[in-house]
């Protein structure tokens, strides 16, 4: 009984966990494009001529209260090509380019910078991806070899997130809508000479034992973001894939019922 008591006990730690870690960090979308907007799901159904002929913006935004500084130029440079190539893999679009967001800003209402960014590239649709993340560090005792002999040092946690939304600019309207949320560590010591054991990037909760070791101490922070944002494509492009099969098999079942 006392097993099943203390299995219960993590089991229900575990979803109070869960349920705060998937409000860190908090939605960013909503500042450029807003709830309230027009969302058609089943648009991306009845579109005749695929695959869409879509732009990508991915917006690096650090204006949360609590913001972590976002992945440096070259690295944003790089997941936004592999997001391109990702989402076009689950996807019925072909991402033609990724386009520059400088200019975009959180709204405040304007809901045409979009529509006005699109035409300029002479494109109907965009993927919009707004990339955000939180940070916390504290001070740990960290262990050497992995053995009882520990040192001080500092664990720095990063919450990334990737909020993704298709938008049909000429029809105003928002036809998906899935966000992909990553966590990774960062431990680092305070005393010098231990540089075969860290600083090391670690994922968690899920794969605690897969290690990274940053090329630099000074570019630790990077290498977190990097290995954070990494997961949170994961799970984004994931949760893309399940949302349009989802939406091929509603359909098909509408179909055959009809």
């Amino acid at each position: 009984m006392s097993y099943l008591v203390r299995g219960l006990s993590v089991f229900f730690v575990s979803l109070l966990f869960w349920a705060c870690a998937s409000s860190i960090p908090p939605s960013r979308i909503v500042d450029y494009v807003p709830t309230d907007q027009d969302s058609k799901a089943e648009s991306l159904l009845n579109i005749d001529k695929k695959p869409l002929q879509v732009g990508l913006v991915l917006v690096s935004d650090t204006a949360a209260p609590e913001a972590a500084p976002n992945l440096p130029e070259e690295a944003l440079v790089k997941l936004g090509e592999e997001l391109k190539q990702e989402i076009g893999r689950v996807l019925p679009v072909s991402i033609k380019e990724v386009i520059s967001a400088e200019g975009i800003r959180p709204s405040d209402g304007n809901r045409a910078q979009f529509a006005d960014l699109a035409r300029r590239h002479g494109l109907d649709y965009l993927a919009v991806v707004v990339v955000s993340s939180t940070e916390q560090e504290y001070p740990v005792s960290l262990f050497l070899g992995w053995t009882t002999h520990m040192q001080p040092g500092y664990r720095r946690d990063n919450w990334s997130l990737l909020e993704f939304a298709l938008l049909d600019v000429n029809g105003g309207t928002v036809m998906m809508r899935e966000e992909g949320r990553g966590w990774a560590t960062l431990d680092r010591p305070t005393a010098p000479g231990i540089d075969q054991w860290y600083p090391v990037v670690y994922l968690r909760p899920q794969d605690p034992e897969r290690r990274f070791w940053p090329p630099t101490y000074e570019g630790a922070p990077n290498t977190l973001r990097v290995v954070s944002f990494n997961q949170a494509a994961k799970r984004l492009t994931l949760r893309l894939q399940n949302s349009w099969l989802g939406q091929l098999e509603a359909d098909a079942a509408a179909r055959r019922s009809s």
